[in-house]
């Protein structure tokens, strides 16, 4: 392409400006004549550091920019310490600190304090470390730093405000299985660390249900310690001042008991592919993990060189070959991981169509053998190295990011002046300890290999590289009465379904019902009241189901089939997460008509347990299992109709019992269902239903239950 004279003049002059080129009179006739000074020595303004006679690190950061003062509180005991039945109460603990309040003011007044002054103290937790923060303007401090005080003190861990964070986390866990790219992430850390490893662990339903309000207390009173802690303070004030007021307010804290630190091995993990079947997407998710190194190792410096060359950028070597030229990925990237305290994970990961998953492997592995057989040159070395040094000084461009970095120093107990050493140790690194460090810390045989998508659009079988470990990923369900059916029918159950058969309206009738269309009112219970919007639904049986519902930003539809699972709303449809599709499926089989038609499948259950009160009525109790989908029904035994019916499921917001009570039967060409429900989950009334009309074996288009050609399936482009 050629260069206009205008615009060299342009970079002529900006390079003078800069003082990359002499500032000459005459211009010079190629850009490589512009000579580029060496980068000035990395000497950030280091905070001042304060040890209390408790044991209390205090950092403070002088920045007049603006007029606002921020402080972290890092204290010593994470996720990694948690004992393995209860994992889940650092996240549980991290959140109620805060929303529990102290004890002059609920979280919900502190709130409404903060608010007003336009300031913020936040809680949390991590896998070694919890944290309290606050965050205000200069004005404000004397307001908020008593709030910081009393929480980081004496917290009231309100017992109301547990069960709302175990709904967060229980969200969190039922659509954990929704996103591909999530799953292959937590499979890599299991297989890389060891399912028992705390750095891999994930919370359970199970495991955050056992978590109680004493826990959070106690783990406060162990780890809450003045010698725990490390505080960093950064803004607009007078570090003479604001020593004063620290000391006056830590001070007199006596010192407790160290925080005791888990004693963690690591184990290599076993090579070979794995494989997760996800059948609603389009694209497969790959992960390679082997052992990576701590941040100490003295090659530290020679790995971030060869990660930046291997996969660091747009020009590394798995964007250049597998994403630019040959058009296999989506997404790609990788290297050799580190971590302070621990060893990282090397891993490399891509998004590839499902058509072309064995091609990205293939490719993978070749670039992985050619960091060997094709060792890194000189010309990747320095274009490595500038990239990582002149990209270097914006990691730490505000003195509140060199704060935290000198924080973590003290926190994992490396040398004050390690940020410091970086410029120094990049720079030394020659192609020769980029050839050593890429032999010695990546090794193909070594590798786990694990595959996130739908197998039968493979291009070749996965066992075309080894045997193939097909991983669970399902999500261990809590225990319930609903969930516990016995091992085969027993006669009182059978005879029990016969009745509610007969209440139906017979056998005959029953078997000849194809599908079903009703028309609805559905009234959601919201914190703001209720609200009502119209529904239509049609069931084809055994297996088809879809729905209409009237928002006020116009109809969705959701539909499931065995061809495909979506939401729509508009021109525009998704796939059905599958925690979603997985629990629509099993409300199919639950259904009244469902059951009925499968009365002599081996593979429903039909077992009696005993009467129970519902209301005035001493209930019959059928408990279900309906291919796998659990439901227990409570019949009236002087009509055999089903007033009741419980079961377990997740939920978008995590486990529980949903109930449905039933009424206002009637009759429609032969078949007899109730018109009205009432349904609530874990005891709290969640949506009225009033059937408006119900036809039987209507006309349906079976074009309905088709997926829309365009603006479908999660992870296309």
């Amino acid at each position: 392409m050629k260069t206009s004279s205008t615009f060299l003049r342009a970079v002529v002059l900006s390079a003078m400006l800069l003082g990359l080129a002499p500032g000459v009179q005459g211009q010079v006739s190629d850009w490589k004549q512009i000579v580029i000074k060496p980068l000035p020595e990395f000497h950030p303004q280091q905070p001042k550091r304060i040890e209390l006679p408790n044991g209390m690190v205090i950092f403070l950061q002088e920045d007049h920019e603006l007029p606002v003062i921020r402080g972290t509180a890092r204290i010593r005991g994470g996720s990694r310490e948690e004992p393995a039945d209860k994992i889940g109460l650092v996240d549980l603990y991290g959140d109620v600190w805060r929303t529990g309040g102290t004890k002059s003011q609920t979280g919900d007044q502190l709130d409404d304090f903060l608010e007003a002054r336009g300031a913020r103290v936040e809680t949390g937790g991590g896998s070694d470390s919890t944290f309290i923060s606050w965050d205000c303007l200069k004005e404000s401090l004397d307001g908020v730093f008593p709030i910081f005080n009393q929480l980081l003190r004496d917290p009231q861990f309100r017992e109301d405000k547990l069960p709302v964070a175990k709904s967060q986390i229980n969200t969190s866990i039922s659509r954990r299985n929704d996103d591909p790219d999530g799953i292959v992430a937590r499979e890599a850390r299991l297989i890389g660390y060891g399912a028992d490893s705390p750095y891999a662990r994930e919370p359970q339903y199970a495991t955050v249900a056992a978590v109680t309000q004493q826990d959070l207390v106690n783990w406060h009173h162990q780890y809450v310690q003045p010698n725990n802690i490390i505080l960093g303070v950064s803004g607009d004030f007078d570090s003479t001042a604001m020593e004063a007021k620290l000391r006056a307010a830590f001070e007199p804290w006596p010192k407790g008991p160290a925080a005791e630190t888990a004693k963690i091995t690591f184990t290599d993990p076993k090579p070979g592919v794995y494989f997760v079947d996800k059948d609603d997407v389009n694209q497969s998710n790959i992960r390679m993990v082997e052992p990576g190194i701590r941040r100490d190792n003295p090659d530290y410096y020679a790995i971030r060189v060869v990660n930046e060359i291997f996969g660091g950028g747009f020009s590394s070597r798995l964007i250049q070959d597998i994403r630019t030229a040959k058009g296999l990925a989506y997404s790609v990237g990788g290297g050799i991981g580190s971590a302070f305290d621990h060893p990282g994970l090397f891993q490399v990961g891509m998004g590839t169509k499902s058509g072309t998953t064995a091609a990205a492997i293939d490719a993978l592995f070749q670039e992985i053998d050619d960091l060997k057989a094709k060792p890194p040159t000189a010309v990747e070395v320095k274009r490595a190295k500038d990239a990582i040094l002149n990209s270097f000084v914006f990691d730490f461009d505000s003195k509140d990011k060199v704060l935290a970095e000198r924080m973590a120093y003290e926190f994992y107990g490396y040398p004050a002046d390690y940020l410091e050493r970086f410029q120094a140790g990049v720079e030394r690194v020659t192609p020769a300890d980029a050839a050593r460090v890429a032999a010695q810390y990546v090794h193909r045989a070594k590798l786990a290999v694990i595959v996130v998508g739908k197998s039968s659009d493979f291009d070749k079988p996965l066992s075309t590289f080894g045997p193939v470990t097909n991983l669970d990923i399902t999500i261990p369900q809590p225990g319930g009465e609903a969930a516990e059916t016995s091992a085969s029918s027993n006669p009182e159950g059978k005879a029990l379904l016969a009745k509610i058969i007969q209440q139906m309206g017979g056998e005959a009738n029953v078997s000849k019902v194809k599908s079903i269309r009703a028309k609805a009112s559905l009234s959601f219970i919201t914190p703001q009241g209720a609200q009502s919007i119209d529904a239509e639904e049609i069931s084809v049986y055994p297996d088809q189901s879809w729905q209409k519902m009237t928002t006020p930003r116009g109809d969705m539809i959701e539909v499931v089939s065995p061809q495909a699972a979506f939401m729509a709303m508009g021109p525009q449809s998704r796939d059905m997460p599958s925690s979603q599709k997985k629990d629509a499926v099993e409300n199919l089989r639950r259904d009244p008509i469902a059951v009925a038609q499968h009365a002599d499948d081996p593979h429903y259950i039909f077992s009696a347990a005993g009467t129970e009160k519902i209301g005035d009525v001493d209930a019959e109790v059928l408990n279900i299992n309906a291919s796998g989908a659990q439901v227990r029904w409570y019949v009236d035994p002087a009509s055999g109709k089903v007033i009741r019916a419980s079961w377990q499921e997740a939920g978008p917001e995590g486990p529980g019992e949903t109930v449905a009570d039933y009424s206002d039967w009637k009759t429609v060409d032969g078949i007899t269902l109730p018109f009205q429900e009432e349904r609530s989950r874990n005891g709290d009334k969640m949506m009225s239903v009033e059937i408006k009309a119900m036809e039987v074996n209507p006309t349906i288009d079976s074009k309905i239950f088709e997926k829309p050609a365009a603006h479908s399936g999660a992870g296309q482009n």
